[in-house]
């Protein structure tokens, strides 16, 4: 009797452990098959050529595909809601940018909470947006514009790429702590505001280098100041917007997220491996054409700049009483 309670109590113990072994074992080989990067963007943007770079690099590591499978609608929101619903396996992944951040409070009703419903697992690049004028706008610098601006009230129009975008809330972050009004008009993309503002139609974009580089080489365009902390290698005469508004900063940013309670273990070997890249020079020189800064970090970096975010465009998006499209 005893030994047949041995064996019961063995037998137990050893299904009880499964589970923790079937985990283990399952990281140690991940992947094991192709792996699903889901992009809530359509195919040609520097989300989606982020993501394909990353893609093949991680392809390349692990000796299995990783696909880019392109979402797009509802500002990424269709995208994001597949990964929340797939299985937390490791098997489907989140191009994760700054436009989940926003969509947190922009819009009232998701399936899902992100903050709650997507794991972190690294971060890959920093993307600056500039601040832009036509030149016919009489300006140079960023205190001229905000002089101008306050004698010429709500005369001023403000393109972004739509409601809501990092573009627009970049300049609804301006507006406000520079205390001045201007008409925000919201375009569906970059490339038609821009063209918008080389028309002069418009006076001020804050769009992305990758957008405009060529533009502002040219002298088509005037950058008056960039919106990350630091100033670009790409504009290393252009200052920051922050050297004329302490505390100013606004980017676009990319980065990798799982299912909630996806294995710890396969988070950090993805984490691993995404971080190997960005220390690669072949992909962070292709990165850098995008005009990225490589943003490496470890699963809870990327978390607290994702939840930082969260609660900075979340106190503009209310301020301003911005809605979606």
């Amino acid at each position: 009797m005893k030994l047949l309670r041995r064996q019961f109590l063995h037998l137990a113990a050893g299904a009880a452990a499964l589970p923790a072994i079937s985990r283990v074992a399952m990281a140690q080989n991940y992947p094991t098959r192709r792996v699903r990067w889901i992009v809530g963007y359509p195919p040609g943007g520097a989300t989606d050529i982020t993501a394909r770079l990353m893609g093949q690099w991680l392809s390349e590591r692990f000796g299995q595909p990783f696909v880019i499978e392109n979402r797009p609608g509802a500002s990424g929101n269709i995208g994001t809601e597949v990964v929340v619903n797939a299985a937390p396996d490791g098997y489907t992944l989140l191009l994760v940018n700054a436009g989940n951040a926003i969509n947190a409070t922009l819009y009232e009703k998701l399936n899902f909470i992100f903050l709650r419903d997507i794991t972190p697992v690294a971060s890959i690049i920093r993307v600056p947006l500039v601040m832009q004028v036509n030149p016919s706008v009489p300006v140079k610098t960023v205190p001229e514009f905000i002089t101008y601006a306050k004698a010429n009230p709500g005369k001023l129009n403000m393109a972004s790429a739509g409601n809501g975008t990092p573009q627009h809330v970049a300049g609804e972050l301006f507006k406000m702590m520079a205390g001045i009004n201007m008409t925000h008009v919201p375009y569906r993309g970059s490339a038609p505001a821009l063209t918008d503002l080389l028309g002069g139609h418009v006076q001020v974009v804050f769009d992305t280098t990758l957008a405009s580089i060529e533009y502002l080489r040219a002298g088509r365009l005037r950058p008056l100041a960039v919106t990350t902390a630091t100033r670009l290698e790409a504009l290393p005469d252009t200052p920051t917007v922050g050297d004329f508004l302490p505390g100013y900063e606004a980017s676009g940013w990319y980065g990798v997220g799982a299912p909630k309670n996806t294995p710890d273990d396969i988070v950090n070997k993805l984490n691993r491996e995404i971080n190997a890249g960005l220390a690669d020079p072949k992909l962070k020189a292709q990165l850098a054409e995008l005009g990225g800064m490589v943003l490496a970090g470890s699963p809870a970096d990327f978390g607290r700049l994702i939840a930082e975010e969260t609660k900075k465009w979340g106190k503009v998006i209310q301020a301003a009483n911005i809605k979606p499209e």
